[in-house]
């Protein structure tokens, strides 16, 4: 390993120290590096090139996206609220079960925690506040339940992992739900004792005509996740494909059945999908020129040989890999976590013989506790701007939630087969 590796890693500090594109920072370092050493740029081209037009599973980026900004922009969110609502009934700190059980449901349709925060977040806050809760606390469980959102099927990031590493995504898809459920389990207990403490109201009084409408009318929308999971795991279709169907059947409840959305706002709905998938293809770009420089520095390599010698056991490799993406998740952007840090440690794994859809769940979800953790977590960032708290006063609330979402980790850590028991339904 020659001191050449400093230079791209030197290019991307200076990306978040300038606020400059994370993507075009991975880049300029890929290509100062090339020029050092006197390799072609050429090569350097070809390997982007390459990389982006056969990864073919990619193409479910910009779907699962379209989704989730459709979803948020024609209503839907109302539907799955009221749905959540009349699941709960009356009880102490109802909304904040409702909020739990939203964002499961949400999370089945979109795979973003941004989305989930920014979209759906809005509604329950404001419902929180109406109600009389703190606000910090509304704030806080909001962002903590977002987290939910590329842990169960469809995610993003499993995409990305499983373009990296080559795991199956249909058994990434499935090795995420019974987390999904855990995390639910553990932040409802949270809810429930925090609202018993703290006095919060019972929900109104859910009559059966209640729940029969607005079970009715968030039907075509719950729709959505079981067509995707079916296609995908009766394999009538890849997950894009099945993200090209999902996508298509929320244009068709949005304009036909709903009717909330109108051919101007479903121009914005494309113009964002076409930023937020810009910018993830550019960090993607980016590593496939980092991918080439730490495969041609041996890395990964002489990472294997250290902890190999350091570290002896699986169960203490896993408790290493999470503390790193927790701290990566806190500080660097998902996608830059996934892109430029897991093709180091991957020989890692395989020399444990840890299952590569186990640690793919495992490192989502550290990624995403990351999305929470002070001082730079952007679901942090997003709640309190909607809810319009300050910092030091979320902070304060989603500490506790924090924990809460480490014992689920640990549980998820060491009992593998809160992961592996429903992929054993795929062959």
């Amino acid at each position: 390993m020659s001191w050449y590796l400093l230079i791209p890693f030197a290019f991307l500090i200076l990306a978040f120290v300038i606020r400059m594109p994370i993507g075009l920072g991975m880049l300029a370092g890929s290509i100062a590096y090339f020029l050092a050493k006197g390799l072609s740029l050429g090569s350097l081209l070809n390997t982007v090139c390459y990389g982006l037009t056969n990864a073919y599973i990619l193409i479910a980026i910009p779907l699962f996206v379209f989704t989730a900004n459709v979803m948020n922009s024609s209503e839907v969110t109302d539907k799955i609220f009221d749905f959540a609502r009349s699941l709960i009934g009356r009880r102490h700190g109802a909304t904040g079960y409702v909020n739990i059980v939203a964002s499961l449901i949400f999370a089945g349709m979109t795979g973003s925690a941004v989305a989930d925060a920014s979209g759906l977040g809005t509604l329950e806050i404001a419902q929180m506040k109406k109600e009389g809760y703190d606000m910090p606390f509304s704030c806080a469980i909001t962002a903590s339940t977002a987290v939910i959102g590329p842990i169960f099927p469809p995610s993003i990031p499993f995409v990305i992992y499983a373009m990296i590493s080559g795991a199956s995504v249909g058994k990434l898809f499935m090795g995420g739900m019974v987390p999904a459920i855990i995390l639910c389990i553990v932040m409802g207990v949270y809810v429930y004792f925090v609202s018993k403490k703290r006095g919060y109201p019972i929900g109104a009084k859910v009559t059966f005509r209640y729940f029969v409408s607005s079970t009715l009318k968030a039907v075509p929308a719950l729709l959505t996740p079981v067509i995707l999971l079916l296609g995908i795991y009766t394999g009538i279709m890849t997950p894009t494909e099945a993200g090209a169907v999902a996508a298509a059947y929320t244009l068709v409840i949005a304009f036909l059945v709903y009717r909330t959305l109108n051919i101007g706002a479903l121009g914005r709905i494309l113009l964002n999908t076409l930023r937020t998938t810009g910018a993830i293809f550019l960090v993607i770009a980016g590593a496939y020129g980092f991918s080439f420089i730490v495969t041609s520095e041996q890395v990964s390599k002489i990472v294997v040989n250290a902890m190999s010698g350091i570290v002896h056991s699986p169960w203490v490799f896993l408790l290493s890999a999470n503390f790193l993406f927790l701290i990566l998740g806190a500080l660097v952007d998902v996608n830059v976590s996934e892109l430029v840090f897991i093709p180091i440690i991957l020989p890692l794994v395989k020399y444990f013989n840890i299952d590569l859809v186990h640690f793919g769940v495992l490192i989502c979800l550290n990624m995403m506790i990351g999305l929470l953790t002070p001082p730079f977590g952007m679901l942090l960032f997003v709640t309190a701007g909607i809810g319009r708290v300050s910092m030091k006063d979320l902070i304060r609330e989603v500490l506790p939630l924090i924990g809460v979402l480490l014992v689920a980790l640990a549980i998820i850590t060491y009992i593998p087969d809160t992961v592996m028991f429903m992929t054993r339904f795929l062959k």
